[in-house]
């Protein structure tokens, strides 16, 4: 059974919403009862006093501890994750966005799966308010890394999640540096769970994920689970061999058989270009893995700690 239970929030400019937050956290720990519980908290070099509302709005609680991580600057949300895991220290960890996104009043379902002996329970998004592109998106990514991945990696499910002590000793002793939570999570194994759950849209405030940060998330996960777009980018190159060769059986019939040169100087161009942008892109796909074999040789830590600041209980 489940005593006590670390509730893991990155945040990052995240002001407007602590409040709210800590109340309804606070009130789904006092329900289940006991006094051990901790609200853990790792700002992820936010600069609008984040932090120090945190600490204001902290007091003494009865039901546990707050604590607060500061890092030395801005390391991303997997990094900041990865630091709530390794400073938690509750028998597991409740993962939540700091956006208010996802529900803490779920975490009761959550509990009542893993005291059946699952060692995690991730949520599955049934329902998401946000605009319709973004939904898209994100159902179109799942099912590309699925597809791509080594390993069945759970669709429609994010960082959303509760897992146990050794589910979390597991994803702290992974050593790569380009992390995906929810990849890693999927990969250790052990009895897993979905639950279905509702993500609401954004309490208050502006998402910090733009773009170009989805984008890279997106490739992080493909590129650290699976070799396939590698194997892909082979399959073409042979297409390609294999259709100049057609071509080039063709030109020779129509010299020598028909004695005429061989018509279409616009099909050629554009052929050209087609497997001149396949090459390039290649060359990219094999740039990214390049790129993060020298990332992970040198050994740098995920993140920076700056101060780190509990509350009295």
């Amino acid at each position: 059974m489940i005593k006590t239970i670390s509730v893991c929030i990155p945040v990052f400019n995240e002001k407007s919403n602590v409040a709210e937050l800590l109340q309804r956290v606070g009130s789904v720990l006092i329900s289940l009862g006991g006094n051990d519980h901790e609200i853990l908290f790792v700002d992820d070099g936010s600069s609008d006093g984040t932090s120090e509302e945190i600490i204001r709005l902290a007091g003494a609680p009865q039901w546990g501890m707050i604590r607060i991580i500061q890092l030395s600057r801005n390391f991303g949300q997997q990094s900041a994750l990865t630091a709530a895991l390794d400073f938690a220290i509750g028998d597991a960890a409740f993962i939540l966005d700091g956006d208010l996104q996802d529900r803490p009043e779920e975490l009761p379902r959550f509990l009542e799966l893993l005291n059946l002996g699952f060692d995690v329970v991730y949520g599955v998004r049934k329902e998401r308010k946000e605009i319709w592109l973004k939904r898209w998106c994100y159902h179109l990514f799942y099912r590309i890394l699925n597809i791509f991945s080594d390993f069945s990696l759970p669709l429609d499910s994010g960082d959303y999640a509760l897992i146990s002590r050794r589910v979390i000793k597991e994803i702290g002793e992974a050593p790569e540096r380009n992390r995906f939570f929810r990849g890693l999570r999927a990969w250790v194994g052990f009895r897993q769970a979905p639950l279905e759950v509702v993500r609401d849209s954004r309490f208050a405030g502006k998402t910090k994920y733009s773009i170009s940060k989805l984008c890279k998330l997106a490739a992080d996960g493909i590129i650290s689970f699976s070799i396939s777009p590698l194997r892909i980018s082979t399959f073409v190159g042979l297409i390609t061999v294999l259709s100049g060769a057609v071509f080039g059986i063709y030109a020779a019939y129509v010299r020598i058989v028909l004695e005429q040169a061989p018509k279409g100087f616009t099909a050629l161009t554009f052929l050209l270009i087609i497997f001149s942008g396949i090459q390039l892109i290649s060359l990219g796909l094999i740039g990214e893995y390049i790129g993060r074999i020298y990332q992970e040789v040198k050994h740098r830590k995920n993140y920076v700690v700056a101060t780190h600041w509990a509350s009295i209980k």
